[in-house]
């Protein structure tokens, strides 16, 4: 089972795989020394690989190593600060380590290699302990599996073994609709059911509160922040300028009706461009899809008159429901299957918490569901300069409006479909790994070729 608490994260941009994941496998490296060897440490060394060179530097790999090495934890550190802290250990060629420092360069220290295609995972990195005479003291190495996982590189793709305090363990939709079908159960009252028998029901329910706060949050400043983001491209943020002209229409005798359409989108571009600028995010289910459930939760939060509390909670329970099956089964990283593991799982994962919320019984939320990744299935992922910024931020808004879409469609019908979530899960597998490692955020394909940065 894929607990609540694994698949939503709160963490900084720009990229769950690529900066939270990194941040964390690098803290874990720390703090798996021993005090001997932090002792006698005098060179930490880390190597990206794969997607994680390629894109790293866009991405902001390499600071979050450095704050991960300086014991950050990617959901503790202020993102105003972040940036700031990293700077300055790059400036000043050294690393705090508890009560010692050591000598540190960046250029010398976190080495992009380009050349090495890593056995497990395209996001791979090893971390090295050396002392003076450059004899290694400890090594280890990681893969950032999407959604800020990560995992010793020799537990790429083994499966944890079910828990038996679990009452309903489900690997597949199938397994998930037949429990629902013969305990009466909704798809959130089983997902509850799960976390209640490893935490206490009102921890369930703070941290619910707690990731739906973290997303509304992030939106309202989302909504206020103006000038360029981050790196060469020089993307403008226009999420404050489309909040200005959407509240102006509010006066007008002429809205257009697809007005509501411009709010949701607004809502993810709003996440995407913090997310962008390094910001606060919730990884749903990875950074680079944070704006698709966020939209679609303030969509129905504030756009329906029967909204309530229980409504937001079955949301994210049912989400987490679906966004576990598609990373047992496939995968949530653009570098292993594309975009269509990022976005569009994110958008199914939203159209079914969307039909939960609006009271669909489980077929019609595994419809929407299925729907949803459907019609996201072989998007790539091919961000222009290695930024998560062009295509991604639009890609977002687009998610979230297919999701509604998805739930909406669900709703309307009877629940009978003839393709299923578990071959559309399949499918995506399948698809990704048909993919060439050109469209898997390595930046060597698509537009990030064909868009002229000049």
């Amino acid at each position: 089972m894929i607990s609540l608490f694994e698949l939503f994260k709160i963490g900084l941009g720009p990229s769950s795989s690529h900066t939270v994941g990194p941040m964390r496998a690098a803290r874990d490296f720390i703090a798996s020394l021993e005090a001997e060897e932090i002792a006698r440490l005098d060179r930490l060394k880390t190597t990206l690989y794969g997607s994680l060179a390629w894109t790293g530097i866009g991405h902001a790999t390499d600071k979050a190593v450095i704050l991960g090495l300086a014991g950050c934890a990617p959901d503790e550190i202020d993102p105003d600060d972040a940036e700031r802290r990293a700077d300055d250990i790059a400036r000043a060629k050294s690393l705090p380590l508890g009560k010692r420092t050591i000598s540190f360069e960046p250029a010398r220290d976190i080495v992009f290699d380009y050349e090495t295609i890593p056995a497990h995972h395209p996001n791979t990195l090893a971390f090295e302990a050396l002392d003076a005479q450059g004899i290694p003291l400890a090594t280890a190495r990681f893969c950032s599996i999407g959604g800020g996982f990560v995992v010793p590189e020799e537990a790429v793709g083994t499966l944890s073994a079910p828990s038996e305090a679990v009452p309903y363990d489900f690997h597949n939709a199938t397994q998930l609709l037949d429990i629902s079908r013969q305990t009466g159960l909704s798809i959130a009252q089983i997902v509850r059911a799960n976390e209640a028998a490893l935490r206490p029901p009102a921890k369930i329910d703070a941290y619910l509160d707690r990731i739906i706060d973290a997303m509304m949050a992030c939106i309202d400043r989302g909504m206020t922040q103006t000038g360029l983001l981050p790196g060469r491209l020089e993307v403008r943020r226009r999420a404050a300028a489309l909040h200005e002209r959407l509240l102006d229409d509010r006066t007008s005798n002429q809205r257009p009706p697809h007005e509501i359409m411009d709010w949701v989108s607004l809502f993810a571009i709003a996440v995407n461009e913090e997310n962008a600028a390094g910001g606060r995010v919730v990884t749903a289910p990875t950074n680079g899809a944070a704006g698709v459930i966020p939209a679609v939760l303030r969509y129905y939060r504030d756009f329906y008159p029967t909204a309530s509390r229980t409504g937001l909670h079955d949301f994210l329970l049912t989400a987490t429901a679906i966004g576990g099956l598609f990373k047992r089964n496939a995968s949530i990283s653009g570098a292993e299957v594309g975009c269509q593991g990022e976005v569009g799982v994110a958008s199914s994962m939203a159209a079914a918490g969307l039909a939960a919320a609006l009271g669909a019984e489980s077929a019609l939320v595994e419809n929407a569901a299925e729907i949803g990744m459907e019609h996201h299935l072989g998007m790539t992922c091919d961000p222009v300069g290695g930024l998560v910024q062009i295509p991604c931020i639009e890609r977002n808004a687009f998610g979230a409006i297919k999701a509604i879409n998805a739930a909406s469609l669900a709703m309307r019908g009877d629940g009978a479909h003839h393709v299923s979530l578990d071959q559309v899960i399949q499918t995506m597998r399948e698809t990704g790994a048909d993919m060439s490692h050109r469209y898997k955020e390595t930046s060597l394909g698509g537009l990030a070729v064909n868009f002229p940065e000049c």
